[in-house]
């Protein structure tokens, strides 16, 4: 079930294109706070290369198939786990501010899980769905704040579409011909669909999308109220979990911390601290 789907009546703003939302001129009002911006310039032109829709498609057949077997193991969580409860809470402050972004993510059917596991991970798929493992919260001990910087983050990847831009750049153009082709009707789109849906969980991203996810998961989270140093004491975290841990250190293996990770994010905390403030009700 949809937790997260928009209502009709929730279309604010949707005239604005993408970023552009963001270059808004500050002073309109002398109450408004200054409107934060992080600079991670256009997505990636490659993404274009796969249809959106057949590799959102794909995302939810490949995370059902997820939940399918952690229910089968009995580590998917009930509806009435208080973290996962507190995860889709996060989660509902995060999505309204995502549209800018990505004007597709109105039409995405949000989902958050939670999955039993000393796994130390959390990711989001294209087409918005979400899943942590108890792992990364309880290893960690992390914060609301601390928790929302990585949803951000994890969202973020799905938002400037990482992942379509990542199979891009590694399967080439014979990919795009090859999707095309079943798109007008001259294959089999589900095989297509259910092979790249397997490679959403394995692919690795750059450190440039690393950076990119970092910043705009950053002012996501600000938007929806959460504080930005977070974002710093989250890395510093990171960066300290180290030696051996029961599960292993899946999210660092993919999400690798270090000095000039959190150095770039300690240059944008202020940039978004009056949008934070703001949220708040201290704006």
């Amino acid at each position: 079930m949809c937790l997260f789907c928009p209502t009709p009546g929730a279309a604010h703003a949707s005239s604005w294109s993408a970023r552009r939302a963001f270059l808004l001129a500050a002073g309109a009002s002398a109450a408004a706070p200054v409107l934060a911006q992080v600079d991670v310039g256009s997505a990636s032109s490659l993404r274009k290369l796969v249809p959106a829709e057949t590799l959102e498609n794909a995302a939810a057949q490949q995370y059902q198939q997820l939940l399918s077997q952690a229910r089968a193991q009995r580590a998917l969580a009930p509806e009435s786990h208080p973290q996962l409860q507190r995860l889709r809470a996060i989660a509902k402050r995060l999505i309204p501010h995502t549209t800018p972004w990505n004007e597709r993510s109105r039409l995405w059917r949000w989902e958050v899980n939670l999955i039993g596991s000393s796994q130390v991970n959390a990711f989001c798929m294209p087409g918005g769905k979400i899943a942590f493992y108890t792992g990364i919260l309880n290893q960690l001990k992390l914060t609301d704040d601390e928790t929302a910087m990585i949803m951000g983050h994890e969202m973020a990847h799905a938002l400037r579409e990482h992942a379509r831009a990542r199979i891009a750049k590694t399967q080439g153009t014979n990919l795009a011909l090859r999707l095309g082709s079943q798109l007008l009707g001259l294959g089999d789109l589900g095989n297509a669909a259910a092979s790249l849906g397997g490679q959403l969980l394995t692919l690795q991203f750059s450190r440039s999308d690393e950076s990119d996810a970092d910043l705009v998961g950053l002012e996501l989270a600000a938007r929806a109220g959460y504080q930005p140093s977070a974002a710093v004491s989250l890395w510093q975290k990171m960066g300290n979990a180290t030696g051996s841990r029961q599960g292993g250190l899946a999210f660092l293996s993919t999400h690798p911390s270090g000095p000039a990770r959190i150095r770039e994010l300690e240059q944008n905390v202020p940039k978004v601290q009056r949008l934070y403030e703001a949220a708040r009700g201290r704006g």
